[in-house]
C-alpha cells in the first residue's frame, strides 16, 4: 500500500487539544484501584512506538512484541489504561457488520468485515482465558428492538439485510422480549447470536495488564509536539521526556488529526451512558427479566439498554459533535442529559423507577462523512488505524493486530481483507458550515427518534 502522503502530518507544531474525558465513568469506577502509573521521563529510545492504548493499541503493541521479541516497543498514552474511549463504550463486541456497513450494496465486503470481526472475537476470547481476566465477558448474542412504527420499519429493513447476508437470526416478539428483557416496552426485535457482552474497562486494563515482557506501557503521558529528527525517524516530545523511534503506529482515533494526519476528514461524536448501582434484592424480586442481556436500537439515533451481569441498568442516547472533545460539556449539560436517561429508564422500568444512577459518562469516537475507516500506511515510518465509526472493539482489536503485520512487512488473508474494506474518508466542509450541519443533524435525528428514545 502506498503511503498516503497527502495526509502529511503538521510535524513540530503544538499539540493542542489533549483527551478531556470526565471522571464519571461507572466502568471504570466499579474496578479496583490500578497497579501504580509508569510514566515518560528522560530521553527514550524505540524500535517502534504507539500512541494511544485503547484496544487498536493494545493489540498492535502486541502483536509487534510477538513479531519481534528482541524490539523495544513504547506503548505511550495521555491517561491511564481504560480510562478513554476503550473503556467508556456500552459493552458490546458485535460480529456483524454493523450499521451502515450492512447496507453496503457488494457481499464481499461484507462478508470480510464479518471475518475480521470474528478474528477479533476470537482473539479476545483467546486472551481472556489465558491471562485469567475478569471483565464479564460473555457470549450472550444482542437484541436489536424496535419500540413503535418508526422502530418496526427500520428492523424489517435489518431483517432484509441480515437475510441477504446469510446470518442466523431471530424474530421475537413482545411476549418473549418481556420475559427477557423485563419490560413490555419493546413491540418486537431481532436476535443475532454471535454478540459478545463484557466490561469494557475490565477488559482493556486487563489486556494492559497482559503485554509481553518487552512492551514497556507508559501512562498518562501526553505526547505534546511530533517531529522528524533528521534520521528518517521521530521525535515525540511529553511533558518531562522524549522518545526516539523510526517507526510510529498511531491508534489515536478521533485524536489522529492532532497529530497532523487526516485532518478535516474526521468528525468528534461523544455519546453519553448512565448506569444505575446493582440492583437490592427487592428491586430484583420486582423485576421481571433475565440478566446479562444488551439491546441495541433499530432506529440508530434511538437508546441502547443492557443489564449486566451485576445487575446494572444502562442507558446511553443522546449524541453531540465535540470539536474539542468534551470541553464545552459542564455540569449541567451533563445533568440534563442524566434526566433524559431517567425518562428512558422509567419508561421501560416504572417498577424501577426509583433506582438511582450512580454515574452519567461520555465518550468520544471518530465517524466520517462516507463512513469509511482508515487503515494503513501515512508516510514513511507512520501507520495509522482511525475512525471507528462507533463500533471500536472488535475493529480496534484486529485492525491493531493487522497494523502491526503492514508495519513489520508481514502477510495474511486478513491483512488483505482490511486493505479490501478500508479507504480515506471524505474531506469535511469548513467551519462554521460543518459545526452546524453536524449539529442540526444531530438533533433532526433525536426528533425524528423521539418514539423510540
Amino acid at each position: 500500500m502506498q503511503p498516503a502522503h497527502y495526509t502529511r502530518s503538521r510535524l513540530s507544531e503544538q499539540i493542542m487539544n489533549l483527551p478531556n474525558d470526565d471522571k464519571t465513568c461507572g466502568w471504570y469506577a466499579a474496578l479496583p484501584a490500578p497497579k501504580p502509573v509508569r510514566t515518560l521521563s528522560g530521553q527514550q529510545t524505540a524500535d517502534y512506538v504507539i500512541i494511544g492504548a485503547g484496544f487498536a493499541g493494545l493489540a498492535a503493541a502486541r502483536r509487534l512484541a510477538t513479531l519481534e521479541p528482541e524490539a523495544r516497543v513504547i506503548l505511550v498514552d495521555a491517561q491511564r489504561v481504560a480510562e478513554g474511549a476503550s473503556g467508556r463504550n456500552s459493552g458490546f463486541v458485535i460480529d456483524l457488520p454493523h450499521k451502515f456497513a450492512l447496507e453496503h450494496p457488494n457481499p464481499a465486503h461484507k462478508q470480510r468485515l464479518l471475518g475480521l470481526n470474528r478474528a477479533a472475537i476470537a482473539q479476545l476470547e483467546s486472551l481472556i482465558a489465558e491471562h485469567d481476566i475478569e471483565c464479564q465477558w460473555s457470549h450472550a448474542g444482542k437484541y436489536q428492538g424496535a419500540v413503535g412504527e418508526r422502530g418496526l420499519a427500520y428492523l424489517a429493513h435489518f431483517e432484509k439485510l441480515l437475510s441477504g447476508l446469510g446470518e442466523p437470526f431471530r424474530m421475537v416478539e413482545r411476549d418473549e422480549l418481556q420475559r427477557v428483557l423485563g419490560t413490555t416496552h419493546y413491540s418486537r426485535a431481532i436476535f443475532t447470536p454471535g454478540c459478545y457482552l463484557m466490561q469494557p474497562a475490565a477488559l482493556v486494563r486487563g489486556l494492559g495488564d497482559s503485554l509481553p515482557e518487552n512492551v514497556e506501557l507508559l501512562e498518562n503521558s501526553p505526547i505534546t509536539r511530533l517531529e522528524r529528527d533528521g534520521k528518517g525517524g521521530f521525535v515525540l516530545h511529553g511533558n518531562a521526556g522524549t522518545i526516539r523511534t523510526p517507526r510510529l503506529l498511531l491508534g489515536t482515533s478521533i485524536f489522529t488529526q492532532e497529530f497532523g494526519y487526516l485532518k478535516n476528514r474526521l468528525l468528534p461524536v461523544m455519546t453519553f451512558a448512565s448506569w444505575t448501582r446493582p440492583l437490592n434484592d427487592d428491586e430484583c424480586k420486582r423485576y421481571t427479566g433475565t440478566f446479562n442481556w444488551g439491546l441495541t436500537p433499530a432506529d440508530h439515533a434511538g437508546t441502547t439498554v443492557r443489564m449486566t451481569q451485576d445487575k446494572r441498568l444502562i442507558i446511553r442516547n443522546t449524541y453531540k459533535h465535540v470539536p474539542k472533545y468534551g470541553r464545552s460539556i459542564d455540569d449541567k449539560a451533563r445533568s440534563d442529559i442524566c434526566s433524559d436517561h431517567r425518562k428512558a429508564l422509567v419508561k421501560r422500568f416504572p417498577d424501577l423507577a426509583e433506582v438511582p444512577f450512580t454515574h452519567t459518562w461520555g465518550g468520544v469516537y471518530a465517524i466520517s462523512r462516507n463512513f469509511t475507516n482508515f487503515f494503513g500506511q501515512l508516510e514513511q515510518g507512520v501507520f495509522a488505524s482511525a475512525c471507528d465509526n462507533g463500533v471500536g472493539a472488535a475493529w480496534g482489536t484486529i485492525s491493531g493486530t493487522l497494523l502491526a503485520d503492514l508495519a513489520v512487512g508481514a502477510d495474511s488473508s486478513l491483512l488483505h481483507d482490511i486493505q479490501a474494506v478500508t479507504g480515506m474518508p471524505s474531506l469535511n466542509p469548513p467551519e462554521p458550515f460543518l459545526g452546524f450541519g453536524v449539529r442540526s443533524r444531530i438533533k433532526l435525528a433525536a426528533w425524528n427518534s423521539r418514539s423510540e428514545l
